[in-house]
């Protein structure tokens, strides 16, 4: 089978013919149709990730493809998405919804989760609440819009560039700012902040008494240290998600919190936002659209 490959740490991802894998007692092989390029899969190309991978390594994590008696499935798997077979636990398969695309349901768990777990398990939520979303055009960020509205929260978005504005809006954002020119006066219940640096310092400043802020990665820089006086002089709190956690020490949770997602999507409530879907063969010209920040919505790999 064909395989994206990484052999060593800022190295090209490149296309290898490489064995078919042999699924082991408990697993069933999937031929995957889509794959997502999630941010970690930079991280871990950078060297920056911290539960870095043994290379040369097939990279990927998610995944949408078929049984090979047709049935249509989704996941989310340690490694080796970026390929044309994958085994796969059977208990980690999730069925793709009849009238979502392979694309969108290659974009839809690890976003969603991303979302949805702390806005409904850590966070105290509030109907009517404002949350503010970071790289609100992204993948977890587009997610993280779609959640918050099916929570009937008021959602701000922020981006990096104004030709991502629109898309936030058209998501269910009420406003929408590039990151300078977000108001001084604004104050919010909730941040989602994918992004990290700078942007999670300042932050802590807009929340609300009783707010939290969601840390979720360090796209743009890692977290700056944080001391509990400048949580406890403004009563705020911070959340850390890491959904390849959960899945590992917590998976009812994540169990839980799919049926709930699923139950969304199928009432149209949510959908995954796809910006790009980039043939295998150009894995890197892929990693460079996320690395760069110019795409929108979920990138997906098409084997």
């Amino acid at each position: 089978m064909r395989a994206a490959v990484l052999s060593e740490i800022d190295g090209l991802v490149e296309l290898r013919e490489v064995a078919d894998p042999i699924p082991q007692d408990g697993e069933a092989l999937v031929r995957v149709r889509a794959a997502g390029i999630n941010f970690l899969d930079i991280l871990i190309r950078r060297g920056r990730y911290p539960q870095m991978p043994e290379l040369p390594a097939v990279l990927g994590v998610e995944l949408a493809g078929e049984l090979e008696d047709g049935t249509r499935v989704m996941a989310i798997v340690p490694a080796g998405t970026y390929a044309e077979l994958v085994a796969v636990p059977r208990a980690a398969l999730v069925p793709l919804p009849d009238e979502a695309t392979f694309a969108e349901g290659a974009g839809f768990l690890l976003t969603f989760l991303t979302a949805w777990v702390p806005l409904t398990r850590q966070v105290r939520f509030e109907v009517e609440w404002t949350v503010l979303v970071h790289a609100a055009a992204g993948g977890v960020g587009t997610a993280a819009i779609q959640v918050a509205r099916a929570l009937d929260a008021r959602v701000v978005a922020a981006v990096g560039s104004p030709e991502k504005l629109a898309v936030c809006r058209e998501l269910g954002a009420e406003a929408a700012y590039v990151y300078d020119e977000i108001p001084e006066d604004l104050r919010v219940d909730v941040v989602v902040d994918p992004v990290g640096g700078e942007l999670f310092e300042a932050a802590v400043g807009r929340l609300r008494p009783l707010g939290q802020l969601v840390a979720i990665g360090y796209a743009g820089g890692l977290w700056p240290e944080l001391q509990p006086a400048q949580l406890v002089g403004r009563n705020v709190g911070v959340q850390g998600v890491y959904i390849g956690r959960l899945l590992r020490h917590a998976p009812d949770v994540i169990a839980a919190a799919t049926r709930e997602l699923l139950e969304l999507w199928k009432g149209r409530r949510i959908r995954p936002y796809v910006g790009a879907e980039v043939p295998l063969s150009e894995v890197e010209q892929a990693h460079e659209l996320v690395e760069s920040r110019r795409s929108v919505g979920k990138v997906v790999l098409l084997p």
